[in-house]
């Protein structure tokens, strides 16, 4: 937990225009700065930046807040990273015993056994592993120099040595003990090897040590601070597996990383769509024609990380997968995990190419222009959806209709961020089907809101409980400290507003009392921007700002204590008249009888 007087601090020390100014060129405009939108494309500058207020916000797009929002949204970090970056950028250091970034828990995962001392010089340990990973990379890029084999297969791939200096391409030699030469430390314990616990070191059962890549062209994995935190290497000849990637470590993890991303985000924005592909090689070939905004996992599925990552940075994704089976397969798994990310307004699509070619061998043979044409022609996700189902059963008898429902029915549930698409794609299924669109719905059991339904402006709905203990916390965090979690707990109801009040109260219970006391909205957003109530924070937050002047924050939090005490109490005794008379315990009768007095 990073404290929010830190996070405060921070905000103070930094000049947002620097900050935005290191991505976006800022002209100066009276009092503020103004720029072209990073966040999406236009050519008349309504990107204001304010030294003043230090916030950006965007009349076009409506994209909006602090720097450390800016960094998330421009860049992907995750909320840690981009305050550990603003720190170092300012010289500050994040309080040790209070920030915890994903790493040290990782590390502390991986060696439950580790001491508090210990725990404590996790991130110097991180940085150690980094420090690493660079000095192996630039070693393999050496050995590649004089590598006349390796060499000579990259050009039998078409790979030209100017891409591969973009790239770093490097190589790994056969031998079992290279990295010996580059590292002193080579032979240390397997407790205290940095190289052991990057990856790049094997230690064996015999107790030696040996080098993880070997005889593989070696491709660096770049986080989206341009840290080296893992490789993949390809092997020379016939030999399996023919990539071996990186093993998961504190700095590396597959279904949070995606290669090139780093180098990806600047001709993402610029474009507007990103590009998912399947392999190194795709993506090198592809940005050797030109094409900058590909980027692809690292050996496992797509992930709503990867996709979240990658909606910050454009609306528009599109899947390049082979168009057999296997490809087939992991487009349907990228849709899946598509399916809670997705927003109105943001486009998801499937490209699935001919018969035995790929984004290499495609790119090379017939060109970017034909290449990108092709792109053109993706399906969008919702063909793709229920192109998929439907060749699952057999439209033409009430069974297999039955069966598409059922099919439908857990995906649909995922989608609550896209309410215009889930409708849609509920009238397709109706169509599909022939069932009634208002008895499809029931029997789905998908709650949706009615986008079309004019507000009552005589009779508004009351405000819930939860929604009403989310303001009073927000508008002043103290009052956490009067509210008691287990008031929210066991009722077996569920729904985003409790979610969000409890993630807030687990929040509010880890700070210290000073930092609660300063703890803001500003501050607040900040941290919970990766969050999928995200929206509903903020929506929230718009209610409070029109919160006229002379209301009593303290009858108004009296009065919802009250409220909450009598759903549970009206929830419990509906629980007890469930029960038979005869069933319930002495127990319960004495409870139901005191629940009728109280």
């Amino acid at each position: 937990m990073v404290p929010q007087s830190f996070i405060q601090e921070l905000l103070y020390r930094i000049d947002i225009a620097d900050v935005v100014g290191r991505y976006v060129p800022l002209r100066k405009a009276g009092s503020n700065f103004s720029a072209c939108c990073p966040f999406h494309n236009e050519k008349t500058p309504s990107f204001i930046v304010s030294p003043t207020k230090q916030f950006y916000h965007c009349f076009g797009c409506g994209k909006h807040g602090n720097a450390i929002n800016f960094l998330i949204e421009h860049t992907g970090m995750s909320f840690v990273d981009a305050v550990e970056n603003l720190a170092a950028s300012v010289g500050l250091q994040i309080p040790v015993q209070q920030a915890v970034t994903y790493s040290r828990v990782f590390e502390s995962r991986l060696s439950p056994t580790k001491k508090e001392g210990e725990q404590d010089k996790a991130g110097e340990s991180v940085q150690h592993m980094a420090e690493s990973m660079k000095i192996a990379a630039q070693y393999y890029r050496s050995q590649l120099k004089n590598a006349e084999h390796a060499i000579a297969y990259l050009k039998r791939r078409g790979i030209t040595g100017e891409i591969a200096v973009r790239f770093g391409v490097g190589y790994a030699p056969a031998n079992r003990q290279n990295l010996a030469s580059v590292f002193s430390d080579y032979l240390l314990k397997q407790s205290e090897n940095v190289l052991v616990k990057v990856g790049l070191v094997i230690h064996g059962n015999d107790g030696k040590h040996y080098d993880r890549f070997r005889n593989r062209i070696m491709f660096p994995i770049l986080d989206q601070k341009g840290r080296i935190i893992g490789f993949g290497g390809r092997v020379l000849d016939a030999g399996e597996p023919k990539y071996l990637n990186s093993p998961e470590t504190a700095l590396f993890i597959k279904g949070r990383e995606l290669y090139n991303l780093f180098a990806a985000s600047k001709a993402i924005r610029k474009t507007g769509r990103a590009l998912v592909v399947e392999g190194y090689m795709d993506v090198v070939m592809l940005a050797q024609h030109d094409i900058d905004y590909a980027v692809a996992t690292l050996g496992t599925a797509t992930t709503p990380f990867h996709i979240q990552k990658l909606l910050r940075q454009t609306d528009k994704i599109i899947f390049c997968f082979d168009g057999d089976s296997a490809g087939r397969k992991a487009a349907w798994r990228a849709l899946e995990n598509s399916l809670s990310q997705l927003r109105d307004g943001k486009d998801i699509s499937f490209l699935f190419l001919p018969e035995n070619e790929d984004p290499d061998s495609y790119v090379r043979k017939y060109g970017k222009e034909s290449f990108e044409a092709l792109l053109d022609q993706a399906l969008p996700l919702s063909e793709f959806f229920y192109g998929e189902l439907s060749g699952r059963v057999n439209l033409q008898t009430s069974e297999g209709r039955a069966g598409l429902v059922q099919h439908a029915r857990p995906l649909l549930a995922q989608i609550s961020g896209a309410p215009v698409l889930a409708l849609m794609l509920i009238k397709r299924l109706a169509l599909l089907t022939s069932i009634n669109q208002n008895e499809l719905e029931g029997l789905l059991q998908i709650k949706r809101k009615n986008l079309f339904s004019r507000p009552n402006l005589k009779r508004p709905q009351p405000v819930t409980p939860y929604r009403k203990l989310i303001q009073l916390i927000l508008h002043d965090p103290v009052y956490v400290e009067k509210l008691e979690k287990s008031m929210l707990t066991g009722d077996g109801e569920q729904n985003d507003e409790k979610t969000l009040l409890i993630e807030l109260i687990d929040f509010f219970n880890a700070l210290s009392p000073q930092d609660l006391k300063d703890a803001t909205l500003l501050s607040i957003k900040a941290y919970f921007c990766d969050n999928p109530y995200y929206e509903l924070l903020e929506t929230i937050e718009k209610e409070i700002s029109m919160w006229g002047e002379g209301v009593d924050i303290e009858a108004e939090f009296t009065g919802i204590l009250l409220r909450l005490r009598e759903m549970r109490r009206k929830q419990r005794m509906a629980v007890l008249h469930s029960k038979p008379l005869n069933l319930l315990t002495l127990e319960e009768k004495r409870e139901l009888q005191q629940l009728y007095v109280s």
